[in-house]
């Protein structure tokens, strides 16, 4: 039996039957009705998941992402009796600085897709997909919160031999990094985050409040309330909503393509537009064979109980956010985090690493060329 602090080489072979069977299922989804004109009111319509379904189905090719995905070094090992699957990128850089990356929620490593020629350049890249997550899912036990994860983290780095790193992080993977630093202070140099960490503790009206603070305030309350039911189901149910996604690829789909609408650049219209339609069918595909719908909400659940609750962090770190989507607040970020770099950009979304992936590599890398 291997022991717990090997790390084994890892290439992603996903079995014919399982695509074959996949395409299957699609081709007998069984659709539901929907009320004429409602467009994006009411969900996702059905006449444009038909068509996105369609060419999951007979026009995108997973094996050709699977490819491109296994020409960069990917790793499993075995952390706190969890398998952990990761990428590690080492720079050409002789003054490289490691930094590990952390996707959020629905996403996963392929997030990083378009991050990882520019910053391995800079820096030794280790990108980790979360306990539950893609293939390091699903979990096996209870208990694996944002601080387990930050644990584990910390362990990972420390076994690829890396005493001295940055981390960075949008939506879970923020928490996660933010956490990382609390968890190895003398190892984690500084933090960078997309999107924040906090929620507005301000309301709309507000004297204080700039007019960007206040159009963020807005879109918060706009988007929990037209939007934020997956808030209510994936804390409390994560288990019931597992039986829906794991056995109906179209359900999966849908259930991430809402989201994605939601949480990306208000400017497009439609997820393809924001997010291009192959990299977005690759994170849903990810989703979809490895069986991890419920085992990623479980970590909604997980962290339920401690929402809000923060341990002020002195490591140094930086906060990029991208148009309204991004609704943190400068003073509730500086509240529990030691804010050295502060950056707005006007194109952009939730899911800024697909979204606008050139403005997140520059901000990345001038804020850490102070630690390198």
């Amino acid at each position: 039996m291997a022991n717990d602090f090997e790390i084994h080489p890892f290439s992603i072979q996903i079995p014919q039957a399982e695509l074959d069977d996949l395409r299957d299922r699609l081709g007998r989804t069984r659709w539901p009705s929907e009320i004429d004109g409602q467009g994006w009111s009411r969900g996702v319509p059905v006449g444009y998941l038909k068509e996105l379904a369609a060419y999951w189905a007979d026009g995108y090719d997973w094996r050709a992402w699977e490819a491109r995905l296994n020409t960069y070094p990917q790793f499993t090992t075995e952390i706190d009796e969890q398998n952990i699957h990761f990428l590690h990128i080492r720079s050409d850089s002789p003054d490289a600085l490691p930094l590990i990356l952390t996707h959020g929620w629905p996403g996963s490593v392929v997030e990083f897709r378009n991050l990882i020629e520019p910053l391995s350049r800079d820096f030794h890249l280790v990108i980790p997909s979360i306990p539950g997550f893609g293939f390091s899912g699903p979990t096996g036990e209870a208990g694996w919160t944002t601080e387990r994860i930050a644990a584990a983290w910390a362990e990972l780095m420390r076994r690829l031999g890396y005493d001295r790193y940055g981390a960075q992080g949008g939506d879970f993977g923020g928490g996660i990094s933010r956490a990382l630093g609390l968890a190895a202070p003398g190892n984690v140099v500084a933090v960078h985050v997309n999107g924040g960490t906090t929620y507005p503790s301000a309301e709309e009206d507000d004297p204080t409040l700039t007019d960007l603070e206040r159009a963020r305030v807005r879109r918060m309350h706009k988007f929990m309330s037209e939007a934020g039911g997956y808030i209510a189901i994936q804390p409390t149910r994560p288990q019931t909503l597992a039986y829906g996604l794991t056995d109906s690829p179209v359900g999966q789909l849908a259930w991430i393509v809402d989201k994605i609408r939601d949480m990306t650049d208000l400017a497009k219209e439609l997820p393809h537009e924001a997010i291009d339609r192959d990299l977005l069918l690759t994170d849903v595909t990810i989703y979809w064979l490895t069986g991890t719908a419920g085992s990623s909400a479980t970590l909604y659940y997980e962290d339920a109980q401690s929402w809000g609750e923060q341990e002020p962090s002195p490591v140094p770190t930086a906060v990029a956010l991208f148009t309204v989507q991004d609704i943190a607040l400068r003073r509730d970020e500086e509240k529990v985090n030691n804010v050295l770099r502060w950056s707005e950009f006007d194109r952009g979304g939730h899911f800024a690493a697909m979204e606008a992936p050139d403005l997140l590599v520059d901000d990345i890398r001038e804020f850490f060329t102070a630690y390198r």
